[in-house]
């Protein structure tokens, strides 16, 4: 369950079944905040703290690993929910024990399992900074499809003014709307987030 999964909407079934614990309910509006220049430095610390835990775990324990700034506060100017979102690819997220224990060290605990999507998994942190109340931190898998286009839409939107007011536009009028659960609101911005993609594959330099 992440901004923009995939193609499909998830059903309400689907959702409480990969949540551990109640998942993230909305039952109104979704509220956005304006870019914070503190985001940056927030993710930046955060995965300061990641990578040191996951470097004292034992050789051979969850292999290499690789850590990323994604989500809207990846992108500077993007309205956003005060929540860092951050990919980790690991050789094998459903080898929980190859590197759960050192992020739940670091404060994580895992929310969401989605063994059927790629072994998705999300752990999320509270009380993380005056800026952003929360992280979720998305596991993947090393040279998965949905790493690759996570990364190319980011990016996409950093570099390409109008796809980012867009994104932006799509972001504040579906806010606005009446959302059970925070999947929907971000599945309804997939139709959007697809025609982005659409011109951002072509050419990745365009």
């Amino acid at each position: 369950m992440t901004d923009d999964h995939g193609q499909t909407p998830m059903t309400d079934d689907e959702i409480e079944a990969a949540s551990l614990g109640a998942a993230q309910q909305v039952n109104g509006q979704v509220t956005l905040g304006e870019y914070d220049p503190h985001w940056p430095a927030v993710y930046e610390r955060e995965a300061a703290l990641i990578d040191a835990r996951l470097d004292e775990r034992p050789p051979g324990s969850g292999g290499r690993h690789r850590l990323e700034h994604v989500g809207s506060t990846s992108v500077p100017g993007l309205p956003a929910k005060p929540v860092i979102d951050m990919l980790l690819t690991v050789a094998d997220p459903g080898d929980e024990a190859g590197y759960v224990p050192a992020l739940e060290a670091a404060g994580y605990a895992v929310a969401i399992r989605e063994p059927d999507w790629y072994e998705h998994r999300v752990l999320r942190k509270q009380d993380l900074d005056p800026s952003a109340g929360s992280a979720n931190l998305h596991v993947l898998p090393a040279g998965c499809p949905e790493v690759d286009r996570m990364l190319l839409f980011r990016d996409r939107l950093r570099t390409h003014p109008g796809d980012r007011e867009l994104y932006a536009e799509t972001k504040r009028a579906l806010a606005r709307q009446e959302w059970k659960y925070l999947q929907n609101y971000a599945d309804a911005k997939t139709e959007v987030v697809e025609r982005i993609l659409k011109r951002a594959r072509p050419n990745r330099a365009s």
